[in-house]
């Protein structure tokens, strides 16, 4: 029998300040993160003023995560220790796998108007793959699938799978799904979530209602929330949500829980305390890459 996910909790993002001054909204972290497993984070990015953020991430390692960049305007330009160097533009995603270590860079740079949008998402990885190689997933806006349902709803598949279309972003060891959806207004749509699968919502633009206030386990849950909202759901088997007057835009995620200890101090999420100080030991004598190119 299908059991509609209730409202676990609702989470407003807060304003933070990382890597060189560049000024962004946490929808969740650190002190929440045990709420998300397997996710560590998600930032949003989004301005319209380049001193927010024009003095990016510079270099800095990461180790044992993975870091799912979801760009919706402007474009980010990225190089690391293994020789690569990009951009991500707008629609654009990249993947990237740290594993065993990778020293990086992220560079925002908005639009001619200065607009800069998008997200970041950290996912946690199991103990079985923190020493792995590093690798990236370069997805552009045009692999990434647009499907169009009978009701309107219009929802981008970076990974997971709507019918018979699958997103780009496949064999990922927490089995995630990232559906950017846009819901008309006046209109319902439930989605299917793996029923033990950690789910939540972030929204981006207009306003929608998440599940009902009969079925909801948080205060003021059933009334239209906005941009900047993230709903965390619990466990059942499908996520509805309705909109009224206007349309409304989220993210969708949702990921299979590592249920592992978590040892993480900034850039650095290992399973113990031990792994952690050997990081950044290693960090500080020049062992920290363990696998590179020639």
């Amino acid at each position: 029998m299908t059991t509609s996910r209730k409202i676990h909790k609702v989470f407003k993002s807060k304003p933070v300040t990382e890597g060189a001054g560049v000024h962004l909204k946490r929808a969740f972290g650190f002190n929440e993160a045990p709420l998300f497993d397997p996710f560590l984070l998600l930032d949003d990015f989004r301005s319209d003023n380049p001193a927010d953020y024009l003095k990016g991430f510079p270099w800095h390692p990461h180790r044992g995560i993975e870091t799912i960049t979801y760009v919706l305007e402007g474009n980010v330009e990225h190089g690391d220790s293994m020789g690569n160097r990009g951009v991500i533009t707008a629609g654009s995603v990249q993947w990237m796998t740290a594993g065993s270590g990778i020293i990086h860079q992220e560079m925002p740079f908005g639009e001619a108007s200065g607009r800069m949008g998008g997200f970041q998402l950290w996912a946690n990885l199991p103990a079985s793959q923190k020493m792995s190689p590093p690798r990236y997933r370069d997805i552009t806006a045009e692999d990434i699938p647009r499907v169009v349902l009978d009701n309107g709803v219009e929802i981008s598949i970076i990974c997971g799978r709507i019918g018979n279309t699958a997103g780009p972003v496949r064999d990922i060891a927490i089995d995630p799904e990232y559906l950017d959806i846009t819901i008309p207004a006046g209109t319902s749509y439930s989605h299917p979530v793996i029923k033990g699968h950690t789910a939540f919502a972030y929204i981006i633009a207009g306003k929608g209602v998440f599940g009902h206030q009969e079925e909801s386990l948080s205060p003021g849950a059933g009334e239209l929330s906005g941009n900047e909202t993230l709903i965390q759901f619990s466990d059942g088997d499908t996520v509805t949500v309705t909109t009224e007057a206007e349309p409304v835009r989220f993210l969708l995620i949702s990921g299979k829980p590592l249920n592992e200890p978590v040892a993480w101090y900034g850039p650095i999420v290992m399973n113990t305390d031990t792994e952690l100080r050997q990081a950044f030991e290693e960090y500080q004598n020049g062992t920290f890459l363990k696998h590179m190119t020639t």
